[in-house]
């Protein structure tokens, strides 16, 4: 079992309060930091092999060199805390229960890339992480941490906790910046990207919760040392959302380097006896794996390389009870009710293939309807202002050829060879 890092304080209520956090060593990351310098702090965070855990895996120090040296206006940090992947629920824990973490990790780095205000966009569902974050933001501020001279060394910084509404597609980083802007929630085209043109047209570095929160640590006990708890070419451990067929679901945090079959075995495995049928590996988006292919490693190089991604570690387990077709349909269900309609490709190929999912499952599929939704899937790819669409025909795509033979029984018979009789399930929206 990997050494605990960004789960180290979740069992510690007094971790969420000042006092609590700073007797646990909070904050000192701060001050290591203020005397390593900018240029300290990123080549730390470079040895780290930190790379991004919203779902792109982007090398952080990396992302952050991209700041132009030569400007006149601000540089902002956004954080993004729109946490609404399916099947992804681990940045709520960081809120709740370790907020000054987080805090501290805005703070070094901002510092890193001469940032004086920084966002935190947090999912309008979230009241709770919300209300835990924002008063020790405010506890923060009242102690010197925050504000226009933090720790006496001259730095000023001041975080802005915004409330999202609960747009899925505020997840992508240009959308939640027309968001936090006051706009519709839509995605911007991009180049110019956030780090040239960003929040309210100046250079923007948009960093996940769990990303920073990773920080403080790297500061206090090197890059090097982060970069040996994951493997070769992405460093640390991870916080993973278990979810689904298994006995234990929750939050685990393991290195990057754990298998899958490892990790599902830590959340209690299968229940019931059950046989292990597929495995959603980083959040609904992500292609879905068959019960022969989970020894592969949970890094994003190693989940890359077996067709799928390490998304935002959102791991959905599916025992052999689960009717693949049905599966998809929610999924697609979901993405058509989220796509802000921007793309005609998006916009109309989520609901078609919606509509086609609802049509098998209700008995009345035609024959081509697997071929369709494949057909449709692929064509929609590549032609859409941001990256929505191509996470949904993950999915489409790889439910239907790697369990084609369910998507025919329902065709054929109109019923589910799993589950005979199964129909789809009831809309809720």
């Amino acid at each position: 079992m990997s050494e605990a890092v960004l789960s180290r304080h979740f069992e510690r209520p007094e971790a969420r309060t000042l006092a609590g956090y700073r007797a646990l060593g909070g904050y000192d990351a701060l001050r290591k930091a203020l005397t390593l310098g900018p240029e300290g702090i990123a080549a730390e965070v470079k040895k780290a092999n930190l790379r991004g855990l919203g779902g792109a895996g982007f090398p952080t120090a990396t992302k952050w060199s991209f700041i132009p040296q030569k400007r006149t206006g601000p540089v902002y940090l956004v954080v993004n805390a729109d946490e609404g992947e399916p099947g992804t629920f681990k940045d709520r824990y960081i809120l709740e229960r370790d907020p000054h973490a987080l805090i501290e990790g805005m703070l070094i780095a901002a510092y890193a890339i001469g940032c004086h205000t920084s966002f935190i966009y947090i999912r309008g569902e979230y009241v709770q992480p919300w209300r835990v974050f924002s008063e020790a933001v405010r506890a923060a501020e009242a102690e010197g941490f925050l504000g226009a001279n933090v720790l006496g060394s001259g730095f000023e910084h001041r975080i802005i906790v915004h409330r999202g509404a609960g747009a899925y597609i505020c997840g992508e980083e240009t959308g939640l910046i027309s968001s936090l802007e006051g706009k519709k929630g839509w995605p911007k085209v991009k180049p110019p990207f956030p780090a040239i043109k960003g929040a309210f047209g100046q250079p923007t570095v948009v960093n996940n919760v769990e990303t920073l929160a990773a920080v403080p640590h790297i500061v206090t006990r090197g890059g090097e040392w982060f970069a040996g708890l994951g493997s070769k070419t992405q460093g640390g451990t991870r916080l993973y959302s278990v979810s689904g067929h298994v006995n234990h679901p929750g939050v685990y945090e393991a290195s990057v380097a754990i298998t899958l079959r490892e990790l599902i075995e830590r959340a209690g495995g299968v229940p019931n006896g059950r046989r292990l049928k597929a495995v959603v590996p980083g959040g609904s988006s992500a292609p879905i794996l068959t019960a022969d292919q989970i020894d592969v490693t949970m890094d994003v190089d190693g989940l890359r390389n077996a067709g799928t991604m390490a998304g935002s570690a959102g791991v959905v387990v599916m025992d052999d009870t689960t009717c693949i077709p049905e599966a998809l349909h929610v999924v697609a269900r979901f993405y058509a009710h989220e796509s802000c309609g921007q793309c005609t490709p998006c916009r109309e190929c989520t609901g078609w293939i919606y509509k086609i999912t609802a049509r098998i499952l209700a008995g009345k599929g035609v024959p081509p309807d697997p071929d369709t939704i494949v057909d449709v899937a692929k064509r929609g790819a590549g032609s859409t202002i941001c990256a929505f669409y191509d996470g949904a025909i993950g999915p489409y795509i790889s439910y239907v050829e790697k369990f084609r033979a369910e998507f025919d029984h329902h065709v054929r018979h109109g019923a589910c060879d799993v589950r005979p009789g199964a129909k789809a399930p009831a809309r809720t929206d």
